[in-house]
């Protein structure tokens, strides 16, 4: 049974509020406004007494239990979400109220072998952090990521209207105007699930460690859609999750195309206007 706890005490939210000086029609002002807020957190895997960091992210505070199960997902360091017993902040008395919050500790079941090697490029990233190469197909095969087999057949309408259900359902985006968003519909085009974050990468693994966690994975009548454009990563994830169809509202690169192709999924870039 995952079990997933805070420490109760109070916590720097997703928003941060700033003065800023405007200049409109030659004429200086200064007004309050809202920032995206961005810091640091440390991902700790604890496996038979065994505590190690296994990665750094720059990451928008919100969703940070489905932020690093979403991440050892994709990584293929767990399967399912019985290999994760508890996910908590860390209580470590020396850190003060606000740090514990940008360290989440991830325990694993037993005291299994867990291969750690994927993440050996992941010890810092930053929240727009990417690979690129060939030895990257490599390893998906390596892992024995399966072809997708065929997904739901999607009305044009229904593809064409998912922009807009994204961008109305972006509160965060609303507010500080500074966010990516990873969501997810179903084949109808309702929408099932958004996460948001100051990078599209983590977005995306806040989205399907919300799915692991439900026991929703595989995504296999599913859509994601991402804020901005589509890489390596961003279909390496949604590969993990077994999602056939993935929308971007700005451009594919050219191993995201690879991966498509390899794998049998449907990739649709520049979805807007």
């Amino acid at each position: 049974m995952l079990e997933k706890t805070g420490t109760g005490k109070a916590r720097r939210g997703s928003k941060t509020r700033v003065r800023v000086r405007v200049v409109e029609d030659g004429q200086a002002r200064v007004r309050p406004d809202t920032l995206a807020t961005e810091e640091p957190m440390e991902m700790r895997l604890i496996s038979g007494g065994a505590r190690q960091t296994v990665a750094v992210t720059m990451r928008t505070p919100g969703a940070d239990f489905e932020l690093a199960a979403g991440f050892l997902y994709g990584e293929g360091i767990v399967s399912s979400p019985e290999d994760i017993k508890k996910i908590s902040y860390c209580v470590d008395a020396d850190l003060d109220a606000e740090q514990r919050y940008n360290i989440v500790n991830v325990e694993l079941q037993g005291g299994g072998d867990y291969d750690l090697r994927p993440l050996e490029r992941h010890f810092y990233t930053t929240s727009a952090c990417g690979v690129c190469g060939k030895a990257s197909l490599e390893q998906l095969e390596l892992r024995d990521c399966p072809v997708i087999p065929p997904g739901p057949k999607v009305a044009t309408e229904t593809i064409y209207s998912l922009p807009g259900k994204l961008r109305e359902a972006q509160g965060l985006f609303e507010a500080t105007g500074g966010l990516h968003a990873a969501a997810l519909f179903d084949a109808e085009g309702n929408l099932v699930a958004l996460k948001e974050d100051v990078g599209r990468h983590n977005a995306t693994d806040k989205l399907i460690g919300w799915a692991l966690l439900e026991g929703r994975i595989p995504l296999s009548d599913h859509i994601v859609m991402v804020s901005g454009r589509s890489s390596f990563e961003i279909m390496q994830k949604c590969l993990a999750a077994g999602v056939p169809i993935v929308c971007a509202i700005s451009a594919p690169s050219s191993l995201a195309v690879d991966v498509a192709r390899q794998f049998n999924m449907t990739l649709i870039g520049f979805l807007r206007g």
